[in-house]
């Protein structure tokens, strides 16, 4: 089985995105190792400020005012940048990357100035045991019903 994999795309600011793990290998569950966002206007000449989200739960987390008390809370990254060249960008993440994924996940993104956001989420795939694969689809599961 592949190793690592991406899924990006382009979505609208306020929006939200399903990633898909509904048809994963059983006995395998995936980590989330990197999540990046980046402009899709005028990407030299403005002032931009992004953020985003990914969640295990529910429903998303907005990504301006995010809870890291949310066991369902895997992921949030930033990325502003002046539209000086005096100012460099400024780009952050924080994952959980111990979080086991084995369900869909909803990613949510936000611009200040309303611009759709490019995003790209870096997977990696663990197998499991059948004893660790019950813990945490059980994991999963309780975060997703609450």
């Amino acid at each position: 089985m592949k190793k690592d994999f991406v899924i990006r795309g382009q979505t609208a600011s306020g929006e939200t995105e399903i990633l898909e793990f509904g048809g994963y290998k059983e006995g395998y569950a995936y980590k989330l190792i990197e999540f990046q966002l980046w402009g899709s206007t005028n990407i030299g000449g403005a002032a931009a400020e992004m953020m985003g989200s990914i969640t295990a739960g529910k429903t998303a987390v907005a990504p301006t005012d995010p809870n890291f008390n949310n066991e369902g809370l895997i992921g949030v990254s930033y990325y502003a940048d002046h539209d000086s060249e005096a100012y460099g960008p400024v780009v952050g993440s924080v994952l959980n990357d111990t979080f086991m994924i084995t369900q869909n996940l909803i990613l949510m993104v936000q611009d200040i100035q309303n611009n759709p956001i490019n995003w790209q989420c870096r997977f990696v795939s663990h197998k499991m045991a059948d004893a660790e694969a019950a813990a945490t689809n059980f994991k999963q599961f309780s975060i997703f019903d609450e």
